[in-house]
C-alpha cells in the first residue's frame, strides 16, 4: 500500500489516508454564515476521497475576518448551517475540520471577487483592524488599533467560545491559525510586535497569546479530538523576524499543552519578504519540526502530484499533506492519486460505474 493511503490515528480519530484539504478562503459568506457554496465546495472534496477537509479561516469575531465575506463562528446562529457541512463530510468517510482565526492587522480587506485592493473603509462596511502594535502591514495603510490587555483577554475567550461552537457543529478537528501574518502570528514576530508588556519582547512573552489560546481551546475541546496549530515556521526575514529555531521551541511547548499536529507553513507577515516559492518548498519545515520537536506535522505549499505527496509521507518528512490549489483544480485528487500509485480505494457509490474508465 502507498504510504499516502495509510491510516493515521490522532487521539480518538482515525483518518483514512494522509491527504488533507487545506483551509482556503472562499469569500462567499454573508455575516459569517455558511451556505450552499460551502456545502458543495467542501462536500465535493469529501466525495473526492480526502481524509480531512478543513473550512476556510473562520473568524472568532466579526473584526477577525480577513474580508467582510469570510466565514465566521462568533455566534450560536452560525452553528446550524455548518452542521449540514460536517454531516455530509462524515457521510463520505471524511473528517470535518475547522480553522479558527483572527486576521488582526490584515483584516477588513476587499475580497478578490470585488476587483478592488486594499482596506475596506468603514463607510463601505469595513472596520478598524486590531493588532499587537499600531504597525500597519503595508506602509501607508492606516495604523491598526493596539489591543489592550482586556482586548487580548477577549480574543482568548472568543477562540474558546468558537471552539465550543465547533464541537456543537460536529467538527472533528480544530486548527488554531497562528500563521501568515494574522493576529496570533503578529504577536509571535518582533517585526509586528513592538509591545513592552507581558505580551511582547522576549520569546516567552511573544508566544504567550498563542499558548493562552491553545490552553483555552483545549479546555473545551474533548480529549478524544485532535487539536492542530498552523504557524509560519519563518517570516523569511531572519534574523530580525520569527525564525525556524523559535518555531521548534514553540512546537515543543505546544506539544506539552495537548496539541497533536503542527501545520507547517511560512511567510505572510512581511510584504517585502523574499520567499523562494517552488514545488514542495515548505516540506523541509515539516520535517524539521517533526524531528526536533517530536510532534506530528503537516506539509503544505505547492504540493501538486501524487508522487510528491507520497514521497513526503514515505520519507518521514510529514504525517499529513495539506493541499490547497490542487484541490481547486481537481476535487477528486485522492481518487486520481490512488490510481496513479496503483492503489484501489473506494469511490462514492454514485461514481463507481466510472471507476477505471
Amino acid at each position: 500500500m502507498p504510504h499516502l493511503f495509510e491510516t493515521l490515528k490522532l487521539r480518538g480519530l482515525t483518518l483514512k489516508n494522509r491527504i488533507t484539504v487545506s483551509p482556503m478562503c472562499m469569500y462567499s459568506s454573508r455575516d459569517g454564515f455558511a451556505n450552499d457554496w460551502h456545502l458543495v465546495h467542501l462536500g465535493s472534496r469529501a466525495c473526492g476521497g480526502a481524509a480531512l477537509v478543513f473550512t476556510e479561516a473562520t473568524a472568532v469575531e466579526p473584526e477577525g475576518r480577513i474580508s467582510p465575506e469570510d466565514l465566521g463562528l462568533w455566534k450560536d446562529e452560525h452553528i446550524e448551517s455548518l452542521k449540514r457541512v460536517t454531516a455530509f463530510i462524515k457521510s463520505q468517510g471524511g473528517a470535518p475540520g475547522i480553522q479558527l482565526a483572527h486576521a488582526g492587522r490584515k483584516a477588513s480587506t476587499y475580497s478578490p471577487q470585488t476587483g478592488k485592493e486594499g482596506m475596506v473603509p468603514k463607510e463601505s462596511g469595513g472596520w478598524i483592524p486590531l493588532a499587537p502594535s499600531p504597525v500597519p502591514f503595508n506602509p501607508g495603510d492606516p495604523a491598526p488599533a493596539e489591543l489592550t490587555i482586556e482586548g487580548i483577554q477577549r480574543i482568548v475567550r472568543k477562540f474558546q467560545e468558537a471552539a465550543a461552537r465547533a464541537l456543537a457543529a460536529g467538527f472533528e478537528v480544530i486548527e488554531v491559525h497562528a500563521a501568515h501574518g494574522y493576529l496570533l502570528d503578529e504577536f509571535l514576530s518582533p517585526i509586528s510586535n513592538r509591545r513592552k508588556d507581558a505580551y511582547g519582547g522576549s520569546f516567552n512573552y511573544r508566544t504567550r497569546l498563542v499558548r493562552e489560546v491553545v490552553g483555552a481551546t483545549r479546555k473545551v475541546w474533548p480529549e478524544d479530538k485532535p487539536l492542530f496549530v498552523r504557524f509560519s515556521v519563518t517570516d523569511w526575514k531572519e534574523p530580525e523576524g520569527w525564525t525556524v529555531e523559535q518555531s521548534v521551541e514553540l512546537a515543543k511547548m505546544l506539544k506539552g499543552m495537548g496539541v497533536d499536529l503542527i501545520d507547517c507553513s511560512s511567510g505572510g507577515l512581511a510584504p517585502d519578504a523574499k520567499v523562494p516559492a517552488a514545488p514542495g518548498y515548505q516540506i523541509p519545515f515539516a520535517e524539521r519540526i517533526r524531528r526536533d520537536a517530536g510532534i506530528a506535522t503537516g506539509a503544505v505549499g505547492f504540493i501538486t502530484t501524487a508522487t510528491q505527496a507520497e514521497q513526503a509521507i514515505r520519507d518521514g518528512q510529514a504525517d499529513l499533506v495539506f493541499m490547497a490549489r490542487e484541490f481547486l483544480r481537481d476535487p477528486y485528487f485522492p481518487l486520481h492519486a490512488a490510481a496513479e500509485l496503483s492503489h484501489d480505494i473506494k469511490w462514492p457509490q454514485q461514481y463507481e460505474r466510472a471507476k477505471g474508465k
